[in-house]
C-alpha cells in the first residue's frame, strides 16, 4: 500500500480503530475487496453530477462492512465535490416516518471535503459568493459598484429561486433574508435563519418575522426543503448530495404502526427519487438481509418489496453491482489478514520504530491473531473485523511501539471480554473473559 498519507489522516484512522470505531475519513487507505464496486459507483456519481438522481440499497450482515462501505463511498463523492450526510435511523431520535426529523439530522451531519458537519453555513455563504461572482463574470456590473452589484445579485437570486419559490416559498424567503442579514452584518439573525433553513425547531419569533415565515418544518415541507438544499448546493459548486440512511433495519424493532408508516415513507421517497424530483441526490440505505427478506421488514409492504427485489440466488462472485440492492460479501480470513497488514503498515509509517513493528508484528503473526479472534467469536469471520482491528492496534501495535522488549508472541494472551463487545459479538463469542491461545 502507498504510505503517502498525512500524519493527521493516519492519526485519525488509527485512533478510531483503537476505539473500535469505523474511521470517518481515510477509508481509501484501508479498503479491501471494494474494487468490484468501483465502476458502478463511478457511473452512479457521474449520473448524479449530470443532474439525475440515484437510489441504492446496501445489504450485508453485521461485520460485512456496511458503515465502512458507505463512508468510503462518501469520501469518493466528496473528492468529486459532492456534499454528504450520514443519518442514523432510530425509533426515538430519527424515526424514518418523520421526514422533518430526517431532514434536520441530514443538515446537522452535512459535510464537504473542506468543511466538517454541519457545513450548512459555509454552503450558504458559498452560494452567496457564487451569486456575486456570476454577476461580475457577466461584465454588466463593476466590482466597485456595491449598490449595483447588490441589486444584480438579488435579481440573479430571484431567477435561481424561481423553482424553489413554487415548491418551498418559505425556504426561498429565508434564503433571501439570510443574504440580507449577511449583507447588513447581522450575524445572530443570519445564524437564526440558517437554523430555520436546517429544520431546527423553536427558532426565535423575531427570526421568523424578519424572513416573513411561519411555523416549524413538517413532514411534507421537509421534502420541499431538500429540493431547495439541492439547488443551493448545485449553485454553490457542489454537483450533488450523497445521503446515507444507516441502520434502517432498526425499523424491525419498532411498533407495528410506526414500522408501517416508516416503510411507506421509504417507498414514497424511493419513488420521488426515481421520478426525478431530487436532481443531484444520491440516496443510499443500509440494512441486513433480515430487513430486506424478513416478514418484519421490506416484505411487510409489497410495493416496497417489488421496488427492492434483487436476485441473490447465484454465486456472490456474479453479483450485479448496478442492481438496486448491492450485497457486501463480508470478510474471509484472507481478507481480514490483508486488512490487518494495511493497518500494521499504516501504523509503522508514523512510528519512530517501524523496523521493530515490522519484525514483531509480521504477516504470520497477523494471520495468527486473525484466526484467534475469529475462533473466539465462534469462527464467524464476519463478526470479527471490529474487535480484530481494536486488538491489533491497542493491544499489540501500541505496546510494540512503546516497549522495546515487548514481544506479542511471548507477552500477550488474547482475551475477549463481554464488556468490550457489541450484542452481536457477544452472542457469537466463547464464554466471557476466556484467554485464547495464540498458536
Amino acid at each position: 500500500m502507498s504510505l503517502d498519507v498525512s500524519a493527521r489522516r493516519r492519526r485519525d484512522v488509527i485512533d478510531a480503530l483503537r476505539r473500535g470505531a469505523v474511521p470517518t475519513s481515510g477509508l481509501d487507505i484501508l479498503a479491501v475487496g471494494l474494487d468490484r464496486y468501483t465502476t458502478a459507483i463511478t457511473d452512479d456519481l457521474d449520473r448524479v453530477a449530470g443532474g439525475s438522481s440515484v437510489f441504492k440499497a446496501i445489504r450485508g450482515e453485521y461485520g460485512a462492512g456496511k458503515t465502512f462501505f458507505t463512508r468510503w463511498l462518501a469520501e469518493r463523492a466528496k473528492q468529486r465535490g459532492f456534499a454528504a450526510a450520514e443519518v442514523q435511523i432510530s425509533e426515538t431520535e430519527t424515526p424514518l416516518h418523520r421526514m422533518e426529523t430526517v431532514y434536520r439530522r441530514l443538515v446537522e451531519r452535512l459535510s464537504t471535503e473542506q468543511f466538517a458537519p454541519s457545513a450548512l453555513r459555509p454552503v450558504l455563504d458559498g452560494w452567496i459568493f457564487t451569486l456575486e461572482e456570476d454577476v461580475l463574470a457577466a461584465g454588466e456590473v463593476s466590482e466597485d459598484d456595491a449598490e449595483g452589484l447588490d441589486r444584480a445579485a438579488g435579481e440573479l437570486l430571484e431567477r435561481r429561486l424561481e423553482g424553489i419559490s413554487r415548491s418551498a416559498p418559505g425556504f426561498a424567503a429565508a434564503l433571501r433574508s439570510y443574504r440580507r442579514a449577511n449583507a447588513a452584518g447581522d450575524h445572530p439573525m443570519a445564524e437564526g435563519l440558517a437554523a430555520w433553513l436546517g429544520g431546527q425547531p423553536h427558532v426565535a419569533a423575531s427570526v421568523r418575522r424578519y424572513a416573513a415565515v411561519k411555523g416549524d418544518l413538517d413532514h411534507f415541507q421537509a421534502l420541499n426543503f431538500l429540493q431547495g438544499l439541492l439547488t443551493v448546493l448545485r449553485d454553490s459548486g457542489h454537483p450533488g448530495l450523497l445521503v446515507v440512511l444507516d441502520e434502517v433495519e432498526t425499523l424491525q424493532r419498532v411498533r407495528s404502526d410506526a414500522r408501517d408508516k416508516a416503510l411507506n415513507a421509504l417507498r414514497q421517497l424511493i419513488d420521488e427519487v426515481h421520478a426525478g424530483r431530487f436532481p443531484g441526490l444520491y440516496l443510499v440505505i443500509t440494512g441486513t438481509p433480515a430487513f430486506y427478506d424478513g416478514p418484519q421488514g421490506v416484505q411487510r409492504l409489497a410495493p416496497l418489496a417489488q421496488r427492492l427485489a434483487t436476485d441473490f440466488s447465484t454465486d456472490p462472485r456474479f453479483d450485479n453491482p448496478r442492481a438496486v440492492q448491492t450485497r457486501l460479501a463480508g470478510f474471509t480470513l484472507e481478507s481480514l489478514g490483508e486488512l490487518g497488514r494495511k493497518v500494521r503498515d499504516l501504523y509503522a509509517a508514523g512510528s519512530a520504530v517501524p523496523d521493530r513493528i515490522a519484525a514483531q508484528v509480521d504477516d504470520a503473526y497477523i494471520a495468527t491473531l486473525a484466526t484467534a479472534v475469529t475462533g473466539g467469536l465462534g469462527g464467524k469471520v464476519g463478526v470479527a473485523p471490529r474487535l480484530f482491528l481494536k486488538k491489533i492496534v491497542s493491544d499489540v501495535l501500541d505496546r510494540v511501539d512503546q516497549h522495546a522488549d515487548f514481544d506479542p508472541r511471548k507477552h500477550y494472551a488474547l482475551t475477549l471480554s463481554s464488556t468490550e463487545m457489541t450484542d452481536v459479538e457477544r452472542n457469537a463469542a466463547s464464554p466471557d473473559g476466556v484467554a485464547l491461545e495464540l498458536p
